[in-house]
């Protein structure tokens, strides 16, 4: 399969990829590391009439500690494959660095980019429901300028995102895990490597053998990364335990309204969304005390 007749550009800087995406607005897309957007092409999904691939643009990669190691920042065009490998990550992000050989293949990631997987707002990808569970911002760039946008607030619908069409996500930040804090992320799939049928990211923070602070972000089960606030609730304010837990992780199915196809019904999303919910939160527990 081919794509559409499309026109191509390569900008050797940031300021002239903006410049191309104030040009074309709506007409140009942006090729990150294209695994999700150069298959969407060749099914004739994604129609672009102008493609920007930002491969050139070294402005956009990187990772560093910020704020005196209180914030690690990805850039958007980092790839996926050495935010899994990289030092600190494995040590401030934890999460981001267990979440990541679940995303595709070794060989998927090599090509692709953090930033992309997150701007792709693919329903069943594992980046943005991290990137919900840890709070992180996003930076989006435009040529009139920089805004940061909240994670909770960057995902608007099915492959929708708050980014305008003359802006490009430049980087993330996320918070450091600190004391007193567990996480963990898990998934079910047919195989490794396919789209999960549900996951779920998960992140407490206690202070004197109480949840001070919950956050539970589930992938496949609506539009987008969705969050449970009703999970969040019942663990707030409370000693964890494993009653706890089991409490917390059934109340899950009132945060989620899952859709059904050829691989799983929504009764059976619903079960696996209070079982992995119940995994993460353990392992999360876990991790809090040591």
């Amino acid at each position: 399969m081919k794509p559409p007749v499309f026109d191509y550009f390569a900008p050797n800087t940031l300021d002239e990829a903006l410049s191309l995406l104030a040009e074309h607005g709506d007409e140009a897309k942006v090729l990150a590391g294209g695994q999700s957007l150069v298959p969407a092409m060749n099914f004739r999904l994604a129609r672009p009439e102008i493609l920007i691939d930002l491969g050139r643009l070294s402005e956009l990669t990187g990772i560093e500690r910020l704020d005196g190691g209180q914030n690690v920042r990805i850039g958007a065009m980092t790839r996926q494959r050495t935010v899994e490998r990289h030092p600190l990550v494995r040590k401030h992000v934890p999460l981001v660095h267990e979440t990541m050989p679940w995303v595709a293949h070794p060989q998927i990631r090599n090509r692709g980019t953090f930033g992309g997987s997150l701007a792709h707002a693919d329903p069943a990808a594992e980046l943005p429901a991290v990137l919900l569970a840890l709070g992180g911002r996003c930076l989006a760039k435009s040529r009139d300028g920089e805004r940061w946008i909240d994670a909770q607030d960057f995902y608007t619908g099915l492959f929708e995102t708050a980014l305008e069409p003359h802006e490009l996500l430049a980087a993330v930040e996320l918070p450091s895990v600190g004391p007193g804090e567990g996480w963990a992320f898990t998934e079910m799939s047919r195989r490794h490597g396919d789209f999960a049928l549900c996951g779920v990211a998960a992140r407490l923070k206690a202070r004197d053998g109480v949840v001070e602070e919950a956050s539970v972000a589930l992938l496949s089960v609506g539009d987008g990364p969705t969050a449970a606030p009703s999970v969040v609730e019942i663990l707030v304010g409370q000693a964890p335990s494993a009653e706890l837990v089991s409490t917390a992780a059934d109340a899950v199915v009132n945060d989620i309204d899952p859709p059904g196809d050829l691989h799983a019904t929504p009764a059976y999303r619903r079960h696996l969304a209070r079982t992995l919910t119940r995994r993460v939160l353990t392992a999360a527990v876990d991790r809090i005390s040591g």
